[in-house]
């Protein structure tokens, strides 16, 4: 069993793995965190599958070298159909680590909760060498992903 890429706590196969396999998620904040799995895993299947038709883009081209480490979910919510997710993510290209921080807005329809869009910023990360590593392996920055 291999730790889930979403940090949930939760082996893939209990946490995102059905999702990505099909099952409609929960919650916004169970897709939100199903699609930084996907992110990371570079799904780009489903991630267009849980964009909602209306906003999904033509085509979807993920960067090879951006590898995603860490999903923080700072606030979500839903009321009837609609729903939200405040969330910041931490990755890492060959310009260094940053951090991207959305407020997300999501739809359910016939039982399936799907993304709309979002409001995203982009930032640098500065980590000292021994700094905890922002991916939550526990190691230091330096002996991780630094």
């Amino acid at each position: 069993m291999s730790a889930c890429p979403c940090q949930s706590g939760l082996d893939y196969a209990h946490c995102c793995q059905p999702l990505h396999q099909g099952k409609p998620a929960a919650s916004p904040e169970a897709l939100m965190r199903s699609r930084f799995s996907a992110f990371a895993m570079k799904n780009t299947d489903y991630i267009a599958r849980s964009w909602h038709l209306s906003q999904r883009p033509v085509g979807l081209d993920l960067d090879d070298d951006q590898q995603w480490l860490a999903l923080e979910i700072i606030a979500s919510g839903e009321k009837g159909d609609t729903g939200w997710v405040h969330f910041c993510a931490t990755s890492k290209d060959r310009q260094g680590l940053s951090v991207l921080e959305e407020r997300s807005r999501f739809v359910r329809e016939n039982g399936h909760w799907y993304y709309l869009d979002g409001t995203p910023s982009v930032s640098a990360l500065k980590r000292g060498r021994n700094d905890p590593c922002p991916c939550g392996s526990g190691k230091k920055f330096k002996k991780c992903c630094g």
